[in-house]
């Protein structure tokens, strides 16, 4: 392993219930010390919780002072909506963005444009980078995205994005590293060198994981599927280890191939994350305990 530890962030997502809330801010409150590069907020499909991600969003940079990028999306919003969310987040001094498309809302087969909104992520990326205040990261698919045609299609497309003004990207989750390897080589030989951070997804439930990634096309290897399977009969420790175990090899893996910063999709839960990040020698700094 690189002796030299990675950049690390986390994704949270805005909480819908009142235990929800808790768990978001004891997740925040036990990762922050740990120094991240920043934070994201994600968005609900169809733009469900527009207004909760601003509140996530708002509160973490100013309860934990940590970088937090919003997660935002075209979805059901006309330009100028989406442009005052922007608005809004510069006013509260949160400088960066993840720009997405975003998914059809709930009931609808596919993603279809507002008439006034923006078409795609492209437009909306533009658009922000029309302002000069934002950065802006986007999502990248090691795999191909389900509406895309094929791996190509997905570099070609972020090449675009990259082009249109965002500075990086962060991956979708994956099992093996040389899913990512091959997708970072496509994207060096289109012309790309903004950085890519991997995605990495501890596997706090394997059913739910496996949803997980039959929604965004992510290959579940059978290795995987056997070696959770076994665990689960074991019990809820085995099944740590062995996600805490699996999750710290890939990391190790991409540190090994090149990779300098990890992304950690968090589900608001920080036990796995935590781990896995000590074990690759990120460990909570004592200045920001008590900003925690």
């Amino acid at each position: 392993m690189s002796a030299q530890a990675p950049k690390i962030s986390f994704e949270f997502f805005p909480p819908k219930t009142l235990d929800a809330s808790f768990r978001l801010w004891e997740t925040a409150r036990a990762l922050a010390p740990m120094g991240p590069d920043f934070v994201s907020v994600t968005y609900g499909a169809g733009g469900t919780t527009r207004q909760l991600t601003h509140e996530a969003v708002t509160t973490i940079n100013r309860r934990y002072g940590l970088p937090v990028a919003a997660h935002l999306t075209c979805v059901e919003a006309t330009r100028d909506e989406t442009m005052k969310i922007v608005d809004d987040y510069a006013q509260a001094g949160i400088r960066e963005i993840v720009a997405l498309r975003g998914d059809a809302p709930k009931g609808a087969d596919r993603f279809t444009p507002h008439p006034e909104g923006f078409a795609n992520s492209i437009e909306l990326i533009e658009a922000i980078a029309a302002r000069g205040d934002m950065t802006i990261r986007v999502g990248a698919y090691p795999e191909p995205h389900p509406d895309s045609a094929d791996s190509d299609a997905d570099v070609a497309w972020l090449k675009r994005k990259i082009d249109a003004g965002a500075t990086s990207a962060i991956t979708q989750f994956f099992f093996e590293p040389e899913t990512f390897f091959r997708f970072r080589d496509k994207c060096v030989a289109a012309g790309i060198y903004a950085p890519i951070i991997p995605g990495i997804l501890p596997v706090q439930s394997w059913a739910g994981t496996k949803r997980f990634a039959a929604t965004c096309n992510t290959t579940v290897p059978a290795w995987a599927e056997e070696a959770f399977q076994l665990a689960e009969l074991d019990g809820p420790e085995a099944h740590r280890r062995l996600a805490t175990d699996l999750s710290v090899d890939l990391c190790a893996r991409l540190i090994e191939g090149g990779v300098d910063r990890l992304h950690f999709y968090t589900l608001n839960r920080p036990e796995l994350t935590r781990d896995v990040c000590a074990a690759l020698g990120v460990t909570a700094r004592p200045e920001l305990n008590a900003v925690a």
